[in-house]
């Protein structure tokens, strides 16, 4: 008997149970994309699936306990085939029937794209927060662009090049994993690409919801400087966002406490499983668009 073709895309879809109907929309998005064959697993952070999915063709993976964002993802990858890999958040969704296929055609078409995130909306129409478009500065929703950072929510990797960067930052628990998986897939002399024909749906949430996350996001934002850049610019790294949050914060003082208490928390302490970044990719990335000092 013929071997079976390998998926062109293995799914990643990771949940903690608590959105259960906007679950079942992700799956079926994925489910309903065309021209494309995929090996969709849900991964429960924290509980177990499996009772849950009415979709026969997808597996479930239960972690007991929940392990962080990134570690969850990462739980996923050796349990799905497919030279491509895709992470789609349990509120996230596929906005039309021919995304994976549209990226997989990007991807042939362009072998050093290493990532691709599409453009995110939100399904009722509410305005789209300016951190779901990865550039500093000037946010232009409609341009295709290089990227170097990702919105975690629904991101395409070659799965060669996702091993090669380490995966995501399972360290990282919440926030800022897409930055440091973006600058080591650039590392590599691959491209990270915002495409805004591919669409997805989340909705509009404050980031603030999550516990922890000035703590989280501040000192991930450390973490993230010192495992990756060397050392005289991973100061002025965190130290430019230290002065950036100070000036976002005017309205809301109350926030820097925690925020500080995080970014502290990332110099007394940085895990790092992995040698940083050469001056070299440091360079080819700003000669690609983005001077790493923010």
């Amino acid at each position: 008997m013929p071997e079976p073709e390998t998926p062109d895309f293995g799914v990643v879809i990771l949940t903690m149970g608590k959105r259960r109907k906007r679950l079942g929309r992700a799956i079926a998005s994925v489910l309903r994309q065309r021209d494309v064959s995929t090996d969709v697993l849900v991964v429960g952070n924290g509980w177990d699936p499996s009772v849950h999915i009415q979709f026969p063709s997808v597996r479930t993976l239960a972690l007991r306990h929940n392990i962080g964002i990134p570690a969850g993802r990462n739980a996923g990858v050796d349990k799905v085939e497919g030279r491509l890999l895709f992470f789609l958040d349990d509120d996230a969704e596929l906005a039309s029937d021919t995304v994976l296929r549209d990226i997989r055609r990007r991807m042939n078409e362009f072998p050093d794209y290493g990532a691709v995130q599409g453009r995110v909306s939100d399904r009722k129409g509410k305005e789209a927060p300016t951190r779901w478009v990865p550039r500093i500065g000037g946010r232009v929703p409609d341009h295709p662009m290089n990227a170097f950072s990702l919105w975690e929510g629904a991101v395409a990797v070659r799965r060669s090049v996702f091993l090669s960067a380490g995966g995501w930052p399972a360290d990282y628990f919440y926030a800022h994993e897409g930055i440091e998986l973006a600058w080591r897939v650039w590392e590599q002399r691959m491209q990270v690409v915002y495409d805004p024909d591919l669409p997805i749906y989340h909705p509009v949430k404050p980031p603030t919801r999550h516990d922890q996350y000035y703590q989280l996001s501040a000192r991930n934002r450390v973490w993230c400087a010192r495992r990756n850049l060397p050392a005289p610019l991973s100061v002025v790294y965190a130290t430019n966002w230290a002065i950036i949050q100070v000036a976002r914060s005017w309205r809301h003082p109350s926030t820097l406490k925690p925020w500080f208490e995080g970014w502290w928390a990332g110099w007394r302490e940085c895990p790092r499983d992995q040698p940083k970044m050469g001056w070299k990719s440091v360079w080819f990335i700003a000669r690609n668009g983005r001077l790493l000092v923010l």
